[in-house]
């Protein structure tokens, strides 16, 4: 939470499976990270580049949660 009260996209520290990515995009739109999961997924099923390099991407960009 930031002095506002809005969140700030920040990589989970607490309900990650490999890099809080997922979970850092669950806890800011306020649903399960299991979304984002599924949907990283699909998109690796074609051939993984689709789904790999943009959770490299977020992985690189989101900062880690203090």
């Amino acid at each position: 939470m930031t002095l506002t009260g809005k969140n700030s996209l920040r990589r989970s520290r607490k309900d990650r499976v490999l890099a809080g990515v997922c979970g850092g995009l669950g806890e800011f739109f306020g649903i399960s990270p299991f979304w984002f999961r599924l949907l990283f997924f699909i998109l690796f099923i074609p051939g993984g580049a689709p789904g790999l390099l943009p959770y490299l991407l977020l992985w690189i960009i989101i900062p880690k949660d203090r």
